[in-house]
């Protein structure tokens, strides 16, 4: 028995905001299948390609997207994304909303354009990561989720979450490492990472708006990640999956003690 939880348009277009669909073993997309013969004809389409899917509260796509497989008494929430020109940047992880924001390079000069958002959003988890260490919007995803695991299990490499983080996309155990390498560098593309309430997000996102690149992780730094990974071709060829490199980064991350 799957339970889905329906918001915004989805619920329009189901006529209800909740459902009980008595099968498992569905994959998401078999979900979608069902839910769009369930759909009443005189209600708005339901748009699949804009939909942001959770499952337990944790973004489908960081897990097998469409091809996720449900499991009895899962939880799953669809949400339509509605596009005003830009990406949809909030999604939940755990049963938090997190977000992710590109800033333009030129724009951060020093450490303080941090200290200025964590002051300005106290209710908010930030970090400022170096652009060239997040490969992908998954990636980023999946990072995060470990270090939300770690802070339920209470076993994060530091007291605090945001440098947990920081950590895991810099692959160390050393504090003073990960900000010298992964931490925001001066007048260079920076990830900012914020963990919260989804209003308090959606205020950081009118702050940061004018200084925003429209694109999340606009370059392809899967070059610079091998060479200070030291990856080798040899490493990415004995991964049998779609995202070796990712994958190999996100065990780098997991493992860390």
């Amino acid at each position: 028995m799957i339970q889905v939880k329906l918001l915004g348009g989805a619920k329009k277009s189901l006529s209800t905001d909740k459902m009980t669909i008595n099968k498992d073993n569905l994959t998401i997309q078999e979900l979608l299948d069902i839910l769009q013969k369930s759909k009443p004809k005189d209600t708005p389409e339901l748009d699949e390609n804009n939909l942001l899917i959770a499952v337990n509260g944790i973004d489908s796509s960081a897990l097998d997207g469409k091809l996720t497989k449900l499991k009895d008494k899962d939880v799953v929430s669809v949400i339509p994304v509605i596009h005003g020109g830009s990406q949809n940047t909030i999604f939940p992880i755990s049963k938090s909303f997190v977000e992710l924001l590109e800033i333009k390079p030129n724009i951060i000069q020093n450490i303080d354009f941090l200290i200025d958002l964590r002051k300005k959003f106290p209710d908010l988890a930030i970090q400022g990561v170096f652009a060239k260490y997040v490969l992908s919007k998954t990636h980023a995803k999946k990072i995060l989720k470990i270090s939300l695991e770690a802070k339920n299990n209470q076993n994060m490499l530091s007291k605090k979450l945001e440098t947990d983080i920081l950590m895991r996309f810099a692959c160390t155990t050393q504090i003073s490492q990960a900000i010298a390498t992964a931490g925001l560098k001066p007048k260079q593309s920076s990830i900012i990472i914020a963990l919260g309430k989804r209003s308090s997000l959606k205020k950081l996102h009118s702050e940061l708006k004018p200084y925003l690149n429209s694109k999340i992780i606009s370059k392809n730094n899967s070059q610079f990640l091998k060479k200070q990974f030291k990856i080798s071709k040899k490493q990415i060829d004995s991964i049998y999956s779609k995202n070796p490199l990712e994958d190999l980064l996100v065990e780098k991350a997991a493992v860390l003690l």
